[in-house]
């Protein structure tokens, strides 16, 4: 039973991280877009979809210590880190934006910040994603085998 008890609570660690990522990444794109008055783009909308549910049905998960969540998040987050890595493609190399032109009136292209060269809102929502992605991963590996 003690080692039941164990397990809960790295399982817990795995979704108030997960839970915590998402969090941050939600806030961090309302503070681009209502604070700082950039616009997003297309695919900034698009990986805004899969990202917003993540923080209730992770917080959800994580308060009743509910891993199984992570059959259903682990999709999410990987496909909106999908979006993240073509998005992140049309803006460092050129020719590859164009093949489906944003219609939002902001080119998905633009780089609003552009830190250290390579650091843009798209590779910040790619590494919130990856990071989520591991923590779901590490759930359904550990449940499995245990």
């Amino acid at each position: 039973m003690e080692e039941t008890h164990k397990h809960s609570d790295k399982s817990g660690f795995w979704l108030y991280g997960a839970w915590f990522v998402s969090l941050m990444a939600t806030l961090g794109s309302l503070y681009f877009s209502e604070i700082k008055g950039f616009i997003p783009c297309d695919l900034c909308w698009f990986q805004r979809i899969f990202m917003y549910p993540l923080v209730l049905i992770l917080g959800i998960a994580t308060f009743q210590n509910d891993w199984k969540i992570a059959r259903y998040a682990l999709p999410l987050s990987v496909i909106g880190g999908s979006i993240s890595v073509m998005h992140y493609m049309e803006q460092k190399i050129s020719g590859f934006g164009g093949i489906r032109p944003c219609v939002s009136g902001v080119p998905c292209s633009a780089e609003y910040i552009n830190w250290l060269g390579f650091i843009t809102i798209p590779f910040l929502a790619l590494v919130a994603f990856l990071l989520i992605s591991i923590a779901m991963l590490i759930l359904i590996v550990k449940k499995r085998v245990n």
